[in-house]
């Protein structure tokens, strides 16, 4: 590999375990609090995308103010889901994982009948100039991920830590019958936690969907990583979601560049069975922190 190829697949990891990071803090923040998991979550992703392709490639709005609607897209999206699945099947984690599931297939031809299937939806960069470091030139476009991701995770942290309604999800979080006795509303919880999910989704969305294929499918390819990454770091740990966001962006990018994208995942799972193996917790456990 010569440097400036390794340079080029660097800025690329750390885009993709920046983007990664946005994906899965969403999705273990909501099962910390729910404790059931939502397979329908890379589809957050994928419809901020088509939102930011249907405002700013068709609409003609600015790519910003677009980016903002795929935030909200997403934010609704979460409450209605959690309000229309999660919250009947309270408790129930097969229904709620079945249910999810068959909601993939649901975004997935709603999408595919109103922009049509196949062909991917091209978004063009706002940004065509590069950033060019020893020889290398990475897209502009990828590099924003990166400041987007860090205030964004450490935003949602620091809210964690020191605010009321971000104690109360930690709370939640750790004893739900505790938390309730001390008249914290489970149900408000939960749906807040599934619109910062689903807004972190349409965050990473609408920041990638320039790079990305944006297809229907897009969802789909999107879950597999970022349950991986949940897995991995410990479901319910936003510290261990970011960590390992960064572990296997870095391994999906290297082995996609040297060999392909199907060895990727691969290797992906391959460790990820060694982490649990060693860690069944995870990296950093399951407590939300």
């Amino acid at each position: 590999m010569s440097s400036q190829l390794l340079i080029q697949t660097i800025a690329n990891a750390i885009a993709a375990s920046g983007m990664l990071a946005l994906i899965a803090v969403g999705l273990t923040l909501a099962f910390g609090v729910m404790q059931m998991a939502n397979l329908a979550h890379g589809h957050f992703f994928m419809m901020g995308a088509y939102t930011v392709y249907a405002l700013y490639a068709l609409g003609g709005w600015p790519f910003w103010w677009a980016v903002a609607a795929a935030v909200a897209v997403g934010a609704v999206i979460g409450l209605i889901v959690e309000r229309g699945i999660f919250r009947p099947l309270q408790g129930d984690v097969v229904s709620g994982f079945i249910a999810t599931a068959g909601l993939m297939f649901v975004f997935e031809v709603l999408v595919g009948e109103l922009w049509g299937w196949g062909l991917s939806r091209p978004i063009p960069s706002p940004y065509m100039r590069a950033v060019r470091f020893m020889g290398a030139a990475v897209a502009f476009q990828r590099v924003l991920v990166i400041p987007f991701a860090v205030v964004s995770i450490g935003g949602l942290m620091f809210f964690m830590r020191r605010f009321r309604l971000g104690r109360a999800l930690r709370a939640v979080a750790q004893d739900p019958e505790a938390a309730a006795l001390q008249g914290i509303n489970i149900n408000r919880m939960t749906a807040l936690a599934m619109a910062i999910a689903g807004a972190y989704a349409g965050l990473a969305g609408g920041l990638m969907s320039t790079i990305y294929a944006i297809t229907p499918s897009l969802g789909g390819h999107i879950i597999l990583p970022a349950l991986i990454v949940v897995v991995v770091g410990g479901m319910g740990s936003i510290g261990g979601a970011t960590l390992a966001a960064v572990i296997f962006g870095f391994v999906m990018t290297f082995v996609t560049t040297l060999v392909d994208g199907v060895t990727a995942v691969m290797v992906s799972v391959t460790v990820m069975a060694v982490v649990l193996a060693i860690r069944p917790q995870g990296l950093m456990g399951r407590v939300i922190a």
